[in-house]
């Protein structure tokens, strides 16, 4: 059979090569995929809501059907190493913010029990933050495939 004669003349197209390297990470896309996560929105889409309660996920993106587990049991590590630098880096500031704002005359007592009580309370206050950013810092180097998307019906 002769191709069409529009395509006579015509080298064929190029198959697609499969990728040697990842493509560079754009910072734009970063940023949006966080901020679209730090707005409780999936960073897939920016429509559909990530969390159900403040300790607990929803399944998948009700816009996109991305699921949000994405099939590794381990997946959350990242989430919670973002939420020991956070919260390590929270009670940095406010010892820093606090020995500066008494100094010289530091009441070490307060800065004990003040500092204690940010170790107690930051982890728990950055336990969504962590990880919404973790999701979307993943999708950013992991972008979705079709094993990733929850099939309607």
């Amino acid at each position: 059979m002769t191709p069409p004669s529009s395509e006579r003349g015509r080298a064929p197209a190029p198959a697609p090569r499969p990728a040697e390297q990842p493509e560079e990470l754009d910072a734009r896309r970063l940023l949006r995929l966080s901020v679209r996560a730090l707005r409780n929105r999936c960073p897939n889409c920016g429509r559909g809501r990530v969390l159900a309660s403040y300790f607990r996920l929803r399944h998948h993106c009700d816009g996109c059907g991305l699921r949000f587990e994405r099939g590794e049991g381990d997946y959350w590590i990242g989430a919670y190493v973002l939420n020991l630098v956070g919260s390590e880096l929270v009670f940095a500031a406010m010892l820093l913010v606090f020995l500066v704002a008494s100094w010289p005359d530091v009441p070490w007592d307060h800065v004990e029990y003040i500092c204690a009580a940010g170790v107690v309370l930051a982890p728990i206050l950055l336990y969504p933050v962590s990880k919404l950013l973790w999701l979307a810092a993943d999708l950013a180097f992991r972008p979705p495939t079709i094993g990733d998307i929850e099939q309607y019906g």
